[in-house]
């Protein structure tokens, strides 16, 4: 309590030498919105063992991001988290996104609480923690289904399942049109890249950044990324391995989660600026943030994507495996393009999340992908919405590269105007389950062709 006083008493004196130097004017608080409820059981939160997080909370414990609006000089900034015996763990680049380290004594909560009665703070919010979807099964090669299903058995081992006969994104086809340029780039937001596949070794930009050791080395050691990497742009007609979507397309990594697959929303929407500002076409987010009734939609979080935005950049993401509502930064659905996952029978996958914020749906069952090197085997599975990001993340780069001068609302909407309802049977046109359907890369890519009718 005598902790809290001190705190009140150094507030009040903080407030009284800023009302002295600085002209008051009019300071409207940000607007809040809620996170709406869902089953926030996801085995990846559950599974964390290191660092200062509380797996009962969505959020890192002991740490807030805070924006100070822009009018506050750097020496009160400082002066202010002296007041509230807070230190800055680090300073977002380009937003001055404060990522700070509060008391022991105190709670994120209250924190947050305090924080948002100081009207020279702009925002200010946990640091949530982010998920990948999944991470890859074992490593077993066969047939990508997901571009072009003929029916197959989807793997060698007696008694695996066999898929539908075109329950698939119809990639062949749609390469005729466009496979891809090298000037076209998707940023992949995920665990890192591993730079010595085969698949991938050619396609990098620049050995990326990585957000959660502060550097610029990007390797991936959980294996999520480089899947995800692998389905959206690996090395295709090469004569091994698999094919990526987008051929030719380059790929630019932002690590953002650690070894464990959990990462933190600063080092996100650090990444997200850092892509923009790096000049990539479309950034593929296959994460997932909390969705908590008690919690406040990140507004940090929503202007890193509309800054991303702004810059003409396609940003797709995951809606989640929770069978519940759709996750962050999928649910910002105004800069987002919302991915469902569907099966090899051209079915919703049923973990997969819904809500009105879904866009369009992609394969994203048994999905074969590349996996890291050190992982025993060049190649693997994964289940999740994950995996179905990056087939349309790899649509958007061949839009991009067919037609380089549209902005990303054009790109956004071709793929889901160009998308198959699927299950029409059940939920005819737009659904809260796929959305405008499974996206289907002839139909994006092919012109419309008219024949005249004659009399």
């Amino acid at each position: 309590m005598k902790k809290w006083k001190t705190i009140g008493l150094i507030f009040a004196l903080f407030f009284l030498f800023i009302s002295a130097d600085v002209p008051q004017k009019k300071v409207e608080g940000p607007k809040l919105h809620k996170y709406r409820p869902v089953n926030f059981s996801d085995n990846l939160h559950n599974s964390l063992k290191t660092g200062p997080q509380n797996e009962e909370k969505p959020f890192v414990s002991g740490q807030v991001l805070v924006k100070f609006r822009s009018s506050l000089p750097r020496y009160m900034r400082q002066m202010a988290l002296t007041a509230y015996q807070a230190d800055t763990i680090t300073i977002i680049p380009k937003v001055d996104i404060y990522q700070i380290k509060i008391p022991e004594y105190t709670s994120v909560e209250e924190m947050v609480y305090l924080m948002k009665m100081n009207p020279f703070i702009e925002y200010v919010e946990p640091n949530y923690i982010t998920h990948i979807s999944v991470t890859p099964n074992d490593p077993l090669f066969n047939l990508q289904y997901a571009l072009s299903n003929t029916g197959q058995i989807l793997d060698y081992v007696p008694g695996s399942p066999q898929g539908k006969e075109s329950a698939d994104i119809h990639a062949p086809s749609g390469w005729e049109e466009e496979t891809g340029k090298d000037s076209v780039i998707i940023g992949i937001v995920d665990t890192g890249l591993d730079f010595d596949h085969p698949e991938l070794q050619n396609k990098y930009v620049s050995r990326g950044k990585d957000f959660v050791n502060n550097d610029d080395d990007a390797t991936d050691d959980n294996g999520h990324g480089t899947m995800v990497a692998s389905i959206a742009a690996a090395e295709t007609n090469n004569g091994i391995g698999i094919a990526g979507v987008a051929w030719n397309c380059k790929i630019l990594p932002a690590k953002t989660q650690a070894f464990d697959g959990l990462g933190e929303y600063a080092w996100v929407i650090a990444a997200i600026y850092w892509l923009a500002d790096e000049g990539v076409d479309v950034i593929n987010l296959s994460i997932g943030g909390p969705l908590t009734s008690e919690s406040e939609i990140s507004i940090l979080l929503e202007e890193s994507l509309k800054y991303a935005y702004s810059k003409g950049i396609v940003l797709v993401a995951a809606a989640g495996n929770e069978s519940g509502p759709v996750e962050y930064p999928a649910a910002f659905d105004k800069y987002t393009i919302a991915v469902a996952a569907t099966d090899y029978k051209d079915s919703r996958w049923i973990e997969s999340n819904f809500g009105l914020e879904i866009d369009v749906a992609a394969p994203g069952v048994e999905i074969f992908g590349c996996l890291p090197t050190w992982y025993g085997a060049l190649y693997g599975y994964g289940t999740g919405t994950s995996m179905s990001v990056p087939h349309v993340a790899g649509l958007a780069a061949l839009i991009k590269s067919l037609k380089p001068d549209l902005s990303a609302r054009d790109i956004m909407n071709i793929i889901r105007y160009s998308a198959d309802d699927i299950n029409q049977d059940l939920f005819p046109g737009v659904d809260d389950y796929i959305g405008y359907g499974r996206i289907n890369i002839e139909k994006a890519l092919r012109p419309i062709r008219i024949t005249k009718i004659r009399k």
